[in-house]
């Protein structure tokens, strides 16, 4: 049973209102289908080696993950390679590769050991014309022998259906008429990122009647709103949910798996497997690999989460800090594995809280600094903030307490 509170989460009750979940049709599980290790490739300037990969696939695995979309084994030799070599790790997730709607694919998938596929679906007259060149029917019909002969194979089928999200309808119902008897599920795929949540909620309610298979979601992040869109297609019965870590994947990137499974437990109450120690611990790992550095806001795995700088706030953190330290900061470090806790800036936006407590790191007691000192160090401290344009560092503020204070 979730909670809105513990110890290291705060949220809003109102998600658990029975008011708001009863017209939602939560499964109890969500399955986790990361695809870091080939659309999240995708982003511009990103090279996963192989062994590369094997450690990515690896750390996965001990995060929990349901599935690892190891590669597309069609796109290099080095690819299928380290598809194969992942496939025979005897991981406990799932592993897949990803195959066009060619039995040439699919062939390289059967060799490269692997259990099931997400094969790709044309599914919007556009992509179809502009970006696959062939007829309407031919380009549905080659996709869903493909898939056939896959699973005549024995491989677990997901037909990705491509550009999903801005198919018309008449379209829509023979893509979910194709998957019926060629796939274990259909997957949406918002493949440029321009559907709104609350039309994903209502394409995934639509396809889950079309086509009488499980329904899978692969967001786009181009709107920022890729978390958005896959708690929308799970608060509609989705089952799957495709993510990458921290976000990256082609343009603007994919859900990333951290933001998504914190927000599908802690907010839908809605479970997914997945170690939160760990997500911390695999977004380095994937920030360093990929090269791809996290801005400081991230969600979940950024860094100013974590810290705060304004005078206000800090003085609510330390008032509730021993008592309700989730008051201030709704998901505490320790929740994601992360080692560093809570950190207290000192800059331009600082109050006497801020000082007080930089004191007592350097080892002075504040009770024994008077107002008017403490007036003056805040002064230079906001002062040197603003001249360096940044925070000030601990031997920083000690030099300027020296100054203040004396020796």
């Amino acid at each position: 049973m979730y909670r809105w509170t513990s110890k290291l989460w705060f949220v809003s009750p109102l998600n658990f209102d029975e008011g708001v979940r009863s017209r939602l049709e939560l499964p109890e599980k969500v399955a986790i289908h990361d695809t870091t290790l080939r659309d999240g490739e995708q982003q511009a300037g990103v090279v996963f080696r192989k062994d590369e990969k094997v450690r990515i696939a690896t750390a996965l695995d001990e995060a929990g993950v349901d599935r690892v979309e190891a590669g597309m084994p069609a796109a290099s030799r080095d690819d299928f390679e380290a598809v194969k070599e992942i496939a025979r790790l005897g991981l406990k997730a799932k592993v897949m590769a990803f195959s066009r709607c060619l039995r040439h694919d699919v062939d390289l998938a059967l060799k490269a050991d692997v259990p099931g596929v997400v094969m790709e679906l044309p599914s919007s007259k556009h992509i179809i014309e502009y970006g696959y060149g062939l007829p309407e029917d031919r380009a549905i019909s080659t996709a869903v022998n493909a898939a056939e002969y896959a699973k005549q194979h024995g491989l677990f089928v997901t037909l990705l259906a491509i550009d999903l999200t801005r198919a018309d309808y008449e379209l829509l119902k023979k893509v979910a008429e194709s998957a019926r008897g060629s796939a274990d599920s259909i997957t949406i795929a918002d493949s440029f990122g321009v559907v709104n949540p609350f039309s994903m909620e209502h394409l995934t309610r639509q396809l889950r009647t079309l086509t009488k298979k499980p329904v899978e979601v692969h967001p786009h992040n181009d709107f920022g709103l890729a978390v958005a869109n896959a708690l929308a297609a799970v608060a509609a019965g989705a089952s799957v949910v495709h993510v990458t870590v921290n976000g990256i994947g082609e343009r603007a990137g994919n859900a990333a798996l951290e933001e998504t499974v914190l927000a599908l437990e802690l907010l839908l109450g809605v479970g997914t497997g997945v170690k939160f120690d760990k997500l911390y611990g695999l977004s380095k790992l994937v920030e360093q690999l990929s090269g791809v550095k996290l801005p400081p806001h991230k969600p979940v795995v950024g860094d100013s989460p974590y810290k705060v700088e304004s005078g206000m706030v800090t003085e609510w953190w330390v008032s509730a800090r021993e008592v309700r330290p989730t008051e201030v900061f709704p998901i505490l470090p320790e929740l994601v594995g992360r080692k560093e806790g809570i950190e207290v800036v000192l800059g331009k936006k600082s109050g006497r809280a801020n000082i007080i407590e930089a004191l007592r790191e350097v080892g002075i007691d504040p009770a024994k600094v008077g107002a008017d000192a403490l007036a003056r160090i805040l002064a230079e401290v906001k002062f040197y903030s603003v001249l360096k344009k940044g925070p000030i560092t601990k031997e920083e503020f000690i030099l300027i307490a020296k100054r203040v204070l004396g020796s």
